[in-house]
């Protein structure tokens, strides 16, 4: 009677490769003697594994380690996948929630009119109110240098037209060729407030 070939030493192992990428230890990965169980549908208390994961078996879930580091571990018996699915959608709306944010730049000449200004003052309150920074520049080239008490002017007026929406974080100050300032997003709160 022939057997059939060996497989070399250190094949694959499909098993042992899932209980590594997985990130709670569940069912038979559970290797302790006895562990304490939370949750619904059951009696809180410290039960011996095998019981625990008969416990799960009759109801068709999954016995999950939620907490290893306890003595004994805390583990809950609930639906493996329709705990990870709810935890990634949880995840995914915190990081929604907590949206970084840009700086955006808004650039003036010293001749800027007031058509360009206004345009580029309600692009500019549409940021803050998204709650990015705004930072805005006015560019000199060439002899237009001369004019800095115009570029000043320009955006101190831009700041007193986006206070409502906008914290000014500083006067205007020069920067090369250029003049330069900074608005924060003021909190909703307070524009709630003020208006």
């Amino acid at each position: 009677m022939a057997f059939p070939p060996r497989p070399p030493r250190g094949t694959f192992n499909p098993r042992f490769k899932k209980e590594q990428q997985q990130e709670h230890r569940t069912n038979h990965m559970i290797r302790v003697p006895e562990v304490r169980l939370v949750g619904e549908n059951i009696e809180p208390g410290v039960y011996p594994t095998a019981d625990a994961l008969k416990m799960a078996q009759a109801q068709e879930l999954d016995l999950v380690e939620i907490s290893p580091a306890a003595v004994p571990p805390v583990c809950k018996i609930i639906d493996y996948n329709k705990f990870l699915y709810d935890k990634k959608k949880k995840e995914k709306e915190m990081k929604a929630k907590s949206k970084t944010s840009e700086v955006k730049e808004v650039r003036f000449t010293p001749n800027t009119d007031d058509h360009d200004f206004e345009f580029k003052c309600k692009h500019a309150e549409k940021f803050l109110l998204d709650g990015d920074k705004v930072k805005a520049h006015v560019q000199f080239k060439g002899r237009a240098i001369m004019f800095k008490e115009r570029g000043e002017l320009l955006l101190l007026k831009f700041a007193d037209r986006l206070k409502d929406v906008g914290a000014l974080e500083g006067m205007p100050k020069m920067e090369g060729k250029r003049m330069l300032v900074m608005f924060a997003p003021k909190s909703q709160k307070k524009v709630a407030k003020e208006k």
